[in-house]
């Protein structure tokens, strides 16, 4: 039996492991024309993968429906790719081999903000356009007009919206916390997270009490808590990375930390595969979460593409439930899409003017970007973790063990508080 095309025709490079160039063909009219080509880096390997390698899947399932369809302006579209490794120092030569080398038409991508922000001058120095995916505030510090972020962050300050629903929780509890915990990895995103909630926290009227970083490379989290503990914040605030994240809330468990609310930046807890993994210890969390199996959250054609997405999910090797990035990175593509053909060109700035002036449908909701490339309308979810028993993945089908506890719109229920009481 053929491996999955996810792991095809891969060739490495000297600043990257995988190019796949082994792609569906389209219908015959759209054969004989030289294919559109869409270049990315995205993480295959190392601590973001999980969620790299369900982005592609997402990507390579609009590639097919695309070319089935006849392609984008009447030509099939090729996705090409490299594998940044999930380490930052690979993503500068990645994005140059791809465009001086690759030549391609459009950039999109790479997944996070660590691995976006070091393309960012790339990009710029070749005056593409870019369609990033999950990155944080990424265009904070270049104010360049022809990126757009598909991340449900966004408004005027973007880095605040990020954690805007965790104070929002905070601020309707009985008694409101007072106190605040803002711990970090020294990384991109993470720095980028803390800066949002700082000013979070300034706004609430929050004293912070313990606001440190950690070197990235950390495995051993005990003593971090530790020290957050002895401070005896009301509320703790972690933005990390997966590897991190699992080892925050592993240590949280451990210790027994004394707080009312913690969460708030923990990513990878949105993986299947680390719900498995932390089980139980999840209980009592309230995190930030994009889109969940909600019946608040089923926009037009996200139900259809994970149908798709879940089978090929198993012989591909990724997220079996698809629910975080997937339905972004599909909906990244959607929005290419529909700037090609709505300004029937491949020209980079007609494509920049056209998706700062329209308004995007796609699967997960109505986009618009405002003038720094966010989405000018933020969608960040504050969630609570409730209810979990062991590592079945059959209680993530539903929305069953976690709450949406904001915005409003989206809620489905309210927060069980303080985390000593709602992680029982």
């Amino acid at each position: 039996m053929a491996a999955p095309r996810l792991f095809r025709s891969l060739a490495a490079t000297a600043g990257a492991v995988a190019l796949a160039t082994n792609l569906g063909a389209g219908p015959t009219t759209a054969q004989a024309s030289e294919p559109i080509k869409i270049g990315f880096g995205m993480a295959l390997t190392g601590g973001l993968a999980a969620s790299g390698k369900a982005a592609l899947l997402a990507m390579q399932i609009w590639e097919d429906e695309t070319n089935a369809k006849g392609g984008l302006l009447g030509r099939p579209v090729k996705l090409i790719y490299y594998d940044d490794q999930s380490n930052p120092a690979t993503v500068p030569g990645l994005f140059t081999k791809l465009i001086d080398v690759d030549k391609v038409d459009i950039v999109v991508g790479d997944y996070g903000t660590n691995l976006l922000a070091p393309a960012m001058p790339i990009v710029i120095g070749h005056k593409m356009t870019f369609f990033g995916l999950f990155g944080l505030d990424v265009n904070h510090q270049f104010h360049y007009s022809q990126y757009f972020s598909m991340v449900p962050t966004g408004g005027p300050d973007p880095a605040a919206s990020f954690s805007k629903g965790f104070f929002v929780v905070a601020a309707t509890q009985n008694p409101k916390p007072k106190t605040l915990a803002i711990v970090a990895a020294d990384a991109e995103f993470s720095r980028n997270a803390a800066d949002g909630a700082r000013r979070n926290a300034k706004e609430a009227g929050m004293e912070i009490v313990y606001d440190k970083t950690y070197p990235p490379n950390t495995t051993d989290y005990t003593p971090i808590v530790r020290a957050i503990d002895a401070t005896t914040p009301d509320a703790v605030f972690s933005a990390s990375y997966p590897p991190d994240a699992v080892g925050m809330v592993r240590a949280a468990n451990e210790i027994g930390l004394r707080t009312k609310l913690f969460g708030g930046g923990l990513v990878g807890l949105q993986y299947a595969s680390i719900k498995q993994q932390l089980g139980s210890q999840l209980n009592g969390i309230v995190d930030y979460d994009f889109w969940e199996p909600a019946k608040t959250l089923q926009f037009p054609g996200v139900l259809d593409f994970l149908k798709k997405y879940q089978a090929k999910a198993s012989a591909a090797g990724v997220d079996p439930l698809g629910y975080y990035l997937p339905p972004f990175a599909y909906a990244n593509l959607q929005v290419v899409a529909e700037t090609v053909e709505g300004t029937k060109s491949l020209d980079q700035q007609k494509l920049a003017d056209f998706a700062h002036q329209h308004s995007f449908n796609t699967i997960v909701g109505d986009i618009k970007y405002g003038d720094n490339g966010e989405w000018a309308e933020p969608r960040v979810l504050a969630i609570q973790y409730h209810n979990v028993e062991g590592s079945g993945i059959d209680q993530w089908k539903t929305d069953e063990r976690q709450t949406i506890l904001w915005p409003a719109q989206y809620a489905t229920g309210k927060a069980a508080y303080p985390y000593a009481d709602a992680k029982k």
